[in-house]
C-alpha cells in the first residue's frame, strides 16, 4: 500500500489542495453574466438552426465549449503554488490531466499566450494524436530539457515512470478509482537530489479542480464495477479468436491465402508478446507465459487451452504500440467482420453496414492523394458484388490498405465555442489523502538516516547490523548516540524507531544485508542436499531481497515473483521440511538484528 510504501521510504507522498472553479462544478449561466457578456453570448453562433442557450451544463465545459479565464485561473494557480526547481526559477516537472484533445490544446495555447518567452516549448501537448510523442516524453523525462508542463489526455495517466514529476493538476473528473490511483502515482517515484546536493524530493503537489478527491473520500467502498476492455486488449483476444477459428478450418495448404493471413496474424501477436519486458511489474506474474509465447514453436497451432493462455497476456504493456487510434478502431472492426463471415453470425451485416459508410466517407474526401490512390478498392467495397462471396483474405486486403486513411475522416461535431466570460476561483482547501497516514516527517527521517549511514558506513556498529552478526547493548547505545550526536534523529523520532521493531531493524532495512552474510546464512541448506536449478533460483531470489531489504517477511514467500517460479510459491518449490528449515533461516536472519 501507499502507506507502507511511503513509511518505508519507497515512494513519496502527495500533499494535495481541492480549488473550487465555479463553471467546473456549475456551468455557465446566462442570467449570471454581466451585460457585457451577455452581449458576448447573444453573438455567438450556437448552432446552424441559430438556437440561443439560456445556459451550458457542467459537462460540456472543455468538451465543446472552452473558456479562456478559467483556464488562466488554473495556470496562474499552478504557476504560483506548484513546487519548483533550480533554486525556485523553474516549475517543476508537472503533469496536467485534461478532458480530451482540444481541451488539452486549448490549455497549451492558453500557456503560450500567458507566457510568450516559453511558447512552444515549455508546456507540450502529450497525447495519442502527437507526433513524435515518445521523443517528447524523453524530454519530459529529463530534468533540464522542455518540456517541463505535460499536457496529457490518457497517454501519461499510466505507465510513465517519470521520478522528477512534483505537480499533478486534476483538470478533469476521474470516476474510476483505480485509474485515479494509478495517475496520483505518477508522482511518488523517489528522485534524489532534485532541488540541490542533499535536497531530495520529499512529496509532490497534487492540485484538483474537479472535486475528486471528495468523490472518492465521500465513497470509499466505491464499487469499481465491470471496467471496459482497452482497444488494445480487445484487439489482442479478437486475433487471438481469429488464429484459433482459423486453426479449426481447413487451409488447403501452405501457400493459400488463408494460410498466409493465419501466418500475419500470428506473427502480429507474437510481435506484441516479444515486445513485453519481463522487468515490467505488471508482466513479471505472466513471465511463463510470455517467454513461452516469444518461441514460434508455440504459434503453429494452438489448442483451447492455449488460447485461454493468450487471454492471460491480453492488455499488458508492450513496446510494440501503435498510437494511431482510429486504425486500431478500424483494424478492430475488420477483425470482428472476419470472424463473422468464418462463423457464419448474424452481426455480419452489421459490421458490413459500417465500413461501407466508412467507405463512403473516404469517397466524400477523394481529392485528398492518399485517398485517390485507394479509390478504386473504396468503390468496390461499397458495391454488392464485393460482398457477395467475400473472403478473409478480401477483407484483410481492405483492412490493410485503407486502415490509415480512416483517420483522414472528419466526422461530424457540434462546433468548438471559445469564450471568455469571467470565472470564480476559490481558496485551496488541504485534502487529507486516505492511504497516506504517515507524513512527509518520517520520510524525510529515512532519507536523511539513509544518506548519513552511506556515509558512515565503515563504523563496526553498522557493519555488524550488515554482516548479520549479534549486536551487544553497548552497539545499540552506540547507534543511538551516532543519531542524535549527528543531529539526525530526536526523542521522537527513536521512540518511533523502537515501537516500530528497534534501531537496528531500522539500520538493516536502510542499509541492507551483506550478501555475503545472506549467502553463508543459507550455505548448509544447499550444501547438504542437490537442489534444482529452479531452487537454486528461488534461493537466490531469497537471497536478493535480504541484501535489499535487510529482512523478509516468510510471507512474501506465498506472492510474485516468487509464485513466478511456481503458482504455489514456496510449497511449490520445496518439501514441507525444506520450506520449515528456509522460513527459520529468515526468521533466525530478523531474531539477530532484533535482539
Amino acid at each position: 500500500g501507499l502507506d507502507e510504501a511511503v513509511a518505508d521510504g519507497f515512494l513519496v507522498p502527495p500533499k494535495a489542495v481541492s480549488v473550487p472553479l465555479k463553471f467546473q462544478r456549475e456551468g455557465i449561466k446566462y442570467d449570471d453574466l454581466t451585460d457585457e457578456e451577455k452581449e458576448e453570448w447573444d453573438a455567438i453562433e450556437w448552432d446552424e438552426d441559430g438556437a440561443i442557450p439560456d445556459r451550458v451544463g457542467a459537462a460540456d465545459i472543455n468538451k465543446w465549449l472552452f473558456n479562456k479565464d478559467t483556464v488562466d485561473k488554473v495556470l496562474e494557480h499552478l504557476m504560483t503554488d506548484g513546487l519548483t526547481v533550480a533554486d525556485g526559477d523553474r516549475l517543476g516537472k508537472t503533469i496536467i490531466f485534461a478532458k480530451n484533445h482540444d481541451h488539452a490544446q486549448f490549455i497549451a495555447d492558453r500557456f503560450d499566450s500567458n507566457y510568450p518567452h516559453h511558447k512552444g516549448h515549455f508546456a507540450r501537448v502529450i497525447d495519442f494524436k502527437t507526433e513524435y510523442a515518445q521523443s517528447l516524453i524523453d524530454d519530459f523525462s529529463s530534468v533540464e530539457k522542455a518540456p517541463h508542463i505535460a499536457v496529457s489526455v490518457d497517454m501519461l495517466d499510466t505507465g510513465i515512470d517519470v521520478p522528477e514529476v512534483v505537480n499533478l493538476v486534476f483538470f478533469k473528473i476521474v470516476r474510476s478509482k483505480t485509474k485515479f490511483w494509478q495517475m496520483i502515482g505518477r508522482g511518488t517515484r523517489l528522485c534524489p537530489n532534485l532541488f540541490g546536493i542533499g535536497e531530495h524530493k520529499e512529496y509532490f503537489r497534487v492540485f484538483d479542480f474537479c472535486q475528486n478527491f471528495e468523490f472518492f473520500n465521500q465513497q470509499p467502498e466505491l464499487s469499481e464495477g465491470p471496467v471496459g476492455a482497452s482497444l488494445s486488449e480487445r484487439l489482442f483476444t479478437a486475433r487471438v479468436e481469429l488464429v484459433g477459428e482459423l486453426d479449426r478450418t481447413p487451409l488447403d495448404g501452405e501457400d493459400s491465402p488463408l494460410t498466409g493471413l493465419r501466418r500475419e496474424i500470428a506473427a502480429c501477436l507474437r510481435e506484441e508478446v516479444d515486445g513485453m519486458t519481463i522487468e515490467n511489474f505488471v508482466v513479471r506474474p505472466k513471465r511463463r507465459l510470455v517467454e513461452k509465447y516469444r518461441q514460434e514453436a508455440a504459434w503453429v497451432k494452438l489448442s483451447l487451452d492455449e488460447r485461454a493462455e493468450l487471454q492471460e497476456l491480453a492488455g499488458l504493456p508492450s513496446a510494440n504500440v501503435d498510437d494511431d487510434l482510429a486504425a486500431k478502431q478500424f483494424d478492430y472492426l475488420m477483425l470482428q467482420t472476419q470472424l463473422a463471415v468464418l462463423k457464419a453470425e448474424e452481426c455480419f451485416a452489421g459490421l458490413r453496414k459500417q465500413i461501407i459508410q466508412l467507405a463512403s466517407a473516404l469517397e466524400e474526401i477523394g481529392n485528398v492523394p492518399m485517398v485517390a490512390a485507394e479509390m478504386e478498392l473504396i468503390l468496390a467495397v461499397q458495391t454488392d458484388e464485393f460482398w457477395q462471396d467475400v473472403t478473409l483474405p478480401m477483407l484483410e486486403d481492405v483492412r490493410r490498405r485503407l486502415r490509415s486513411l480512416i483517420k483522414l475522416i472528419e466526422l461530424k461535431k457540434r462546433p468548438r465555442i471559445y469564450t471568455d466570460f469571467e470565472d470564480e476561483i476559490g481558496g485551496p482547501t488541504n485534502i487529507a489523502v486516505d492511504g497516506v497516514s504517515s507524513g512527509t516527517d518520517m520520510t524525510r527521517f529515512r532519507m536523511k538516516a539513509r544518506h548519513f549511514l552511506k556515509q558512515n558506513e565503515n563504523h563496526i556498529a553498522i557493519q555488524r547490523v550488515r554482516h548479520n552478526e549479534p549486536l551487544t547493548p553497548q552497539d545499540l547505545a552506540e547507534l543511538e548516540r551516532l543519531f542524535v550526536d549527528a543531529g539526525i534523529a530526536g526523542p521522537e523520532d527513536l521512540e518511533r524507531v523502537r515501537d516500530a521493531g528497534g534501531l537496528a531493524m531500522f539500520v538493516r532495512s536502510l542499509v541492507g544485508l551483506d550478501r555475503g552474510a545472506a549467502k553463508r546464512a543459507f550455505e548448509r541448506f544447499l550444501v547438504s542436499r542437490t537442489p534444482s536449478a529452479n531452487q537454486i533460483e528461488f534461493v537466490n531470489m531469497i537471497i536478493d531481497h535480504l541484501t535489499d531489504r535487510g529482512v523478509m517477511d516468510p510471507g512474501l514467500l506465498y506472492e510474485s515473483p516468487f509464485t513466478d517460479l511456481d503458482s504455489m510459491g514456496i510449497e511449490g518449490a520445496f518439501g514441507s521440511a525444506e520450506v520449515v528449515e528456509i522460513i527459520s533461516i529468515i526468521e533466525d536472519i530478523r531474531r539477530r538484528v532484533a535482539a
